[in-house]
């Protein structure tokens, strides 16, 4: 099984070229964030017409969360237990939930599309707001993996944290100046995979391999970009895993993305390899 994430930046901008990636790379599961839409916004036609079943959320023009697969979808959630929310110059435990998360099963692997909080600048409440989510996000992960450790579970998508210094290609991001690198941050990504799982393509992807950059400042042809966008798995999914590549021409092009497809081959439940061994590794 082909498993990817990608935030997509605008679904209804972007579907062609999506959809286009999906067939050419014979994805079978594609977890999306940043759609930008409400599911009756989403072009759900050129999904279906690909063979794709969607299953979408989102509230407004911001954030959202999908999933595109060719393999039945089933246990659809759109959110993780005590998942906070947000509203801007707001506080208390009645906040509205952003669409973030959406949870999926498919052949029997079970899989959560994320949109982890910005966090914007240091002082900010989005920032507290961040770290809050991520704890809550690495109290669940505990749970599920204790609770299912047989069952294949994975955490996708764009975390809005580069972990390691060699993530960070862009210099106007900066320790104690930005997020996206603060000591903070990077623990909370830590106790997340602390918690049951692991970064299932660091060792199967080059070093300084980025999955966003910047529209502004010439960052793509600089490659001044950073590496946010992961696929964490726990043992039973990180032990089928195959391969993995991170699709750096989808940044090219018209209308591209600020963000790259990660993708992760799976073996099949009986631990044997899929039989087309002549896929590239890097794109």
């Amino acid at each position: 099984m082909r498993i990817a994430t990608w935030n997509v930046n605008s679904i209804r901008a972007r579907h062609g070229r999506i959809v286009d990636w999906l067939v050419r790379e014979d994805v079978d599961v594609l977890g999306m964030q940043e759609i930008k839409c409400k599911p009756e916004q989403f072009p759900y036609e050129a999904f279906e017409a690909a063979g794709y079943e969607v299953v979408a959320h989102g509230l407004n023009q911001w954030n959202g969360v999908a999933f595109a697969s060719r393999l039945p979808i089933s246990e659809v959630e759109t959110h993780f237990p005590l998942q906070p929310g947000f509203l801007k110059g707001h506080d208390g435990p009645e906040l509205p939930l952003e669409a973030r998360a959406m949870g999926a099963t498919v052949e029997g692997v079970r899989l959560w599309s994320l949109y982890v909080p910005n966090g914007r600048s240091l002082g900010d409440p989005h920032y507290t707001y961040k770290l809050d989510w991520l704890a809550a996000l690495t109290d669940f992960t505990r749970a599920e993996v204790t609770a299912h450790p047989e069952r294949p579970f994975a955490l996708m998508g764009d975390f809005n944290i580069a972990p390691f210094d060699v993530d960070n290609g862009d210099p106007t991001v900066q320790v104690g100046v930005t997020t996206h690198v603060s000591p903070e941050e990077r623990a909370a990504f830590f106790s997340l995979e602390a918690a049951g799982v692991a970064d299932v393509a660091r060792d199967r992807v080059p070093e300084g391999l980025f999955t966003y950059w910047d529209y502004k400042q010439l960052r793509f042809p600089r490659n001044e970009g950073m590496r946010i966008d992961f696929v964490l798995g726990s043992p039973a999914f990180a032990e089928r895993v195959t391969d993995a590549s991170i699709h750096r021409n989808e940044r090219k092009g018209d209308a591209p993305s600020d963000h790259v497809p990660v993708l992760v081959e799976l073996a099949d439940a009986a631990g044997d390899d899929e039989e087309d061994f002549d896929r590239p590794m890097f794109l």
